[in-house]
């Protein structure tokens, strides 16, 4: 089978999706029409996992317009959307995922991508990278690289770089400017609120709401909380950055102390194990957990299923676990990404910058392959400024270019 999917019937529904993002992604509606007459993927085998919603769709479009035969799946088990796989799978793209995917359904997912000899890898959290190099080493041979979209991909290809184990370069697209500036601060900030609202329909307004971890998206988190009224505690474990909050105007204190206040919990670090069995114990009653980081660790799920007395599912996305004194706490999205599990995603108009450096990475790779020795590569700086002059000029803005005498003037090396 060319795919594996909930229902081809779906496609017309995903199709409405995809056609929305396409009308508001300007610079990868650009690179379609660009991709669709150059041709730079002609003959390349392209690997994706990321989040299989219709932005990333629309991406997928994009490079197959550039000639790329996809193979496509998810990148989490709550954030793929049944009818735009259809809808991929419908415009001949070859798609294994579907929503609410057990952990042995994920897997296999990802392995029935891997089957197909790939030559360009988009992961997002890195589980195609680790899985093709654990599971399918013979296949290592194929690839020319790959682009990694998260903070949380990126520290495992670096951890596999330190220990001499990683094969094939990989372009670090989330560290791009255009990429974690926007993506990871304004587009984390409006979806992680967008989904605990439409999920819990509760006021935000004089609560207090603890966020855990202060990189780009935490920035991205407190600044919202902050807009809808909410009192703001961040926890973090780097003395700069919990500096950075004090500055930014939040309280700043351990989880053990935070636990004790908040109303909303949302941890936000890439990291495992920040909300365990002691906080758990100290929580108020009704207090309300979410995580907006990769991977469902971060929230202690299987402590906190093993201490409950009784749980149940409260509402969609919404389950119940009664702690000991009549106490109830709440998590959304089964600790998974709650922007994804609980929402769409990041605002179509910022993915149309992430997903452009993944197009231009992706593109990058072809056109050097063979020619590249390290592993890790930046994005190149121009083009991060090449996105951003595209984008302010399809927002209607113009900026100053620097006269001849300016750029003397700062290139002088002149004491």
């Amino acid at each position: 089978m060319e795919y594996e999917i909930r229902d081809i019937s779906l496609a017309p529904s995903g199709e409405h999706k995809i056609d929305w993002v396409k009308k508001n992604c300007p610079l990868l509606r650009n690179l379609e029409a660009e991709f669709s007459k150059t041709r730079p993927f002609e003959g390349i085998r392209i690997a994706l996992s990321i989040h299989l919603e219709a932005k990333t769709a629309y991406l997928c479009h994009v490079l197959a317009a550039g000639g790329a035969d996809m193979y496509i799946t998810g990148s989490n088990p709550l954030s793929t959307q049944d009818d735009v796989a259809a809808a991929l799978v419908k415009s001949g793209m070859k798609v294994f995922a579907w929503y609410d995917a057990s952990p042995e359904e994920y897997m296999r997912h990802i392995e029935k991508v891997l089957e197909h000899d790939v030559n360009i890898i988009i992961d997002d959290g890195g589980d195609l990278v680790n899985t093709l190099h654990n599971r399918f080493p013979e296949k290592i041979g194929y690839v020319i690289g790959g682009c990694e979209e998260t903070t949380t991909g990126i520290h495992r290809l670096m951890a596999a770089e330190k220990a001499g184990t990683l094969k094939f370069p990989m372009v670090l697209v989330n560290n791009a400017d255009c990429k974690h500036l926007f993506d990871n601060r304004y587009g984390t900030g409006q979806s992680v609120w967008d989904g605990i609202n439409r999920t819990t329909n509760l006021i935000v307004a004089g609560k207090t709401v603890v966020v855990s971890g202060y990189g780009w998206c935490g920035k991205g988190v407190t600044m919202r909380a902050k807009g809808l009224g909410a009192r703001v505690v961040v926890t973090e474990v780097d003395p700069i950055r919990a500096l950075e909050a004090v500055m930014d105007g939040f309280e700043v204190m351990p989880m053990s102390e935070a636990a004790k206040r908040g109303d909303f919990f949302i941890t936000v670090s890439g990291c495992a194990g920040l909300i365990g069995e002691k906080e758990f114990r100290v929580m108020k009653d009704g207090a309300i957990l979410c995580n907006a980081g990769h991977f469902d660790v971060e929230i202690d799920m299987a402590r906190l299923r093993e201490i409950a007395e009784d749980s149940y599912e409260q509402r969609k996305n919404i389950m119940a676990y009664q702690i000991e004194k009549g106490r109830t706490l709440y998590v959304l999205g089964e600790g998974r990404l709650v922007n994804l599990a609980c929402g769409d995603g990041h605002p179509a108009e910022i993915m149309d910058m992430s997903f452009a450096i993944q197009a231009l990475s992706a593109k990058y790779l072809v056109e050097h392959r063979g020619e590249i020795s390290e592993h890790l590569i930046r994005v190149p700086h121009e083009v991060d400024l090449e996105v951003a002059r595209r984008k302010l000029a399809y927002m209607g803005f113009e900026i100053d270019t620097l006269t001849k005498e300016q750029e003397d003037y700062l290139n002088s090396s002149d004491l």
